[in-house]
């Protein structure tokens, strides 16, 4: 106990630690003394270190910080309610229904100037035009989810559907991809990789209580969760009523997916990722605890990753899924060995 009571803080720390390292480093680097004088409201030693901060990196690293403990929040849910360590946020096809979403805007109503004219005149433009895409084909997903998971019993078949519905949704934006104009398809594949500096302020409006709403109510389901990890008979056999729950928590994940993926594009790995990290460092199955130590080690392994894409002193900027992967695929190996390992024994 005494040491979960060390362990929030100590993440806490690290955050803070990891999100002033996030505005001081980039093509410019800022002394983090510099940057706390800016967050303070006082003026830096360079004046042009607070337009950088408050326009540019304080958005991006706002972002990471909600984008980050939104998905692997997420990540846990869907991997307890299904009681598969390898189930992440876009298992339901939450992710593949946003991108189709930004595929049929970008490959398909655009590939005629009339589209792209009659997208101007409804005075919806860049960023916002792929957010509302992305959003609507999150949400047609997420009701085609709910329908179903009121007719079909078993979260393993519930599953399979999702899965299976995702490789349908992919499969469309194949085909866009293959008919659509090249210069079309970059601008697609440049929203695939995944980037937390497309929020503004103005956007932040919206992402930011969405995500931040969906993230506390996640917090409330932690005993819930305890009696899904138990399996479904154990769950009613303690007064559980499991349909309810389930259809609260796939709505609850699919909302933090959807609201990520709109504005940050189909950011992988950290729902999958992390959920095991939090297990390792709070040494509990108790969601109660998972939930908000999951929750904090999101945000800190997002900002880490936007730290490593941006290459601190270059100009170049990686995509933030290559990093992601990079930083999620050892510790899914890791995890598989481990389990593995426990399995034969061997610890």
């Amino acid at each position: 106990m005494t040491n979960l009571r060390l362990l929030i803080p100590v993440l806490l720390a690290v955050l803070c630690f990891a999100f002033v390292l996030d505005l001081a480093t980039g093509t410019v680097t800022i002394p983090p003394d510099q940057v706390l004088t800016i967050l303070l409201g006082h003026e830096p030693q360079r004046a042009s270190w607070t337009t950088i901060i408050m326009l540019f990196r304080l958005p991006k690293a706002i972002t990471a910080l909600s984008a980050g403990a939104a998905l692997a929040v997420s990540g846990l849910m869907m991997q307890t309610l299904f009681r598969n360590p390898l189930a992440g946020p876009s298992v339901l096809g939450i992710s593949s229904g946003a991108s189709l979403g930004v595929a049929l805007v970008v490959l398909g109503t655009a590939v005629s100037q009339r589209g792209a004219r009659l997208i101007e005149g409804l005075g919806v433009g860049g960023n916002l035009t792929l957010v509302l895409a992305a959003a609507l084909g999150a949400l047609l997903v997420l009701a085609a989810i709910l329908i179903a998971a009121r007719w079909v019993d078993n979260v393993m078949t519930l599953l399979i559907i999702g899965l299976l519905g995702g490789f349908a949704l992919n499969s469309v934006v194949s085909v866009l991809i293959h008919f659509s104009r090249p210069e079309l398809i970059q601008a697609y594949l440049a929203w695939s990789f995944g980037s937390f500096s497309n929020v503004t302020w103005r956007e932040m409006s919206v992402f930011l209580p969405v995500s931040l709403l969906a993230c506390g109510l996640s917090m409330l389901v932690g005993k819930p969760l305890n009696g899904l990890l138990l399996g479904e008979t154990y769950a009613r056999s303690m007064g559980l009523s499991y349909l309810p729950v389930r259809l609260v928590v796939i709505a609850l994940a699919a909302v933090l997916v959807g609201s990520v993926v709109a504005y940050c594009g189909p950011v992988a790995f950290i729902g999958i990722a992390v959920p095991h990290l939090a297990r390792v460092a709070a040494a509990t199955s108790d969601h109660r605890v998972l939930l908000p130590v999951t929750a904090i080690l999101g945000s800190v392994v997002a900002i880490a990753a936007d730290i490593l894409a941006q290459l601190p002193g270059y100009s170049a900027v990686l995509p933030l899924n290559a990093v992601t992967a990079l930083i999620g695929s050892p510790v899914i190996i890791w995890f598989i060995i481990r389990r593995q390992k426990l399995q034969r024994g061997f610890f």
